[in-house]
């Protein structure tokens, strides 16, 4: 990512990134593919392992608020890892909420997966195994693609490849936010400034009006609305410190998802903030973490079908 927009991202107040970047990646295998064609903004870039496949894939959404990033922000420890164990990356765009407002990130995403599915053959890739893995404001992406595989719900055929399943056999959320009416009251108890309730926030932004006079629409993009006991395991991971999507948020889709009987696991990593921002030694991108990230991924995708 050049360097001033990376700098923009992290400057922005109580903007949703990740601390990532495709930088020591080597060029994708298939880079700017357009999984639909409704607005520039929907491509992808995809990366192969060495082999003749057909590989497992994880899709990656970036963070940002809901209207900054790229999919150029994609954390190489963690893309290396994947593919020296055969597994494939995807890294995607969808449209920001300067574009478009909800729900036409989370209806990209499930078209993403949609086109992937449906371009397996042609990519070298295993439709029966695929991950989502998001940060952020991608992180509550992934989770709803995770949770909405086996509803009627953001599934926009004008986006071609209709009939296609956007189901996954698992997601990794990175300190995704839930619900946002909680976020406010969540910061409070944790210590926080509250941020999220302004007419200018990232959600509100995201939704087209302040999400409390909005609530059908909060409803509407959590992930928790949709959760029934055939969505695929999770593995949530969450800083401790991290004030800007409070911790309580993780703790909220946990607590939902176990209720519901889906396998999930929750890692809250002690001195973390949101991702590794303003940290000197790496802690979602240590090489334990990776490890930990990347062997999730690796069993739930040997396990499927």
């Amino acid at each position: 990512m050049p360097p001033i927009r990376r700098a923009l991202l992290l400057a922005a107040p109580a903007i949703l990134v990740l601390g990532g970047c495709s930088s020591g990646l080597p060029d994708p295998d298939h880079a700017d593919v357009a999984y639909a064609t409704l607005s520039p903004a929907q491509t992808l870039d995809l990366y192969l392992p060495d082999g003749t496949g057909p590989f497992p894939l994880v899709i990656n959404i970036h963070g940002g608020g809901f209207r900054m990033g790229d999919k150029d922000m994609l954390d190489a420890p963690i893309a290396e890892a994947l593919l020296a164990r055969g597994i494939a990356v995807a890294s995607i765009d969808y449209r920001l909420s300067d574009e478009a407002k909800f729900p036409a990130a989370i209806e990209d995403a499930k078209a993403a997966v949609r086109y992937l599915r449906a371009n397996a053959g042609r990519y070298r890739l295993d439709p029966e195994r695929f991950l989502v893995f998001g940060q952020s404001a991608g992180g509550n992406l992934a989770s709803l693609v995770g949770t909405t595989g086996n509803a009627a719900v953001f599934d926009n055929h004008a986006l071609g490849n209709p009939g296609v399943s956007s189901k996954v056999n698992a997601v990794i959320d990175w300190f995704g936010p839930t619900e946002f009416l909680q976020m406010d009251p969540q910061a409070r108890e944790q210590g926080c400034p509250p941020e999220h309730g302004a007419a200018d926030s990232p959600e509100s932004a995201y939704l087209g009006a302040p999400i409390a006079s909005v609530p059908e629409k909060v409803r509407a993009a959590s992930p928790m609305t949709y959760i029934d006991r055939e969505d695929p395991p999770f593995l949530l991971q969450k800083g401790s410190e991290d004030c800007l999507v409070p911790v309580g948020q993780s703790k909220l889709l946990k607590q939902a998802l176990a209720t519901a009987g889906v396998p999930v696991e929750l890692d809250l990593l002690e001195g973390a903030g949101h991702g590794d921002m303003g940290v000197s030694t790496p802690i979602f991108l240590s090489q334990s973490n990776v490890e930990r990230v990347v062997a999730f991924a690796e069993r739930h995708l040997k396990q499927a079908p």
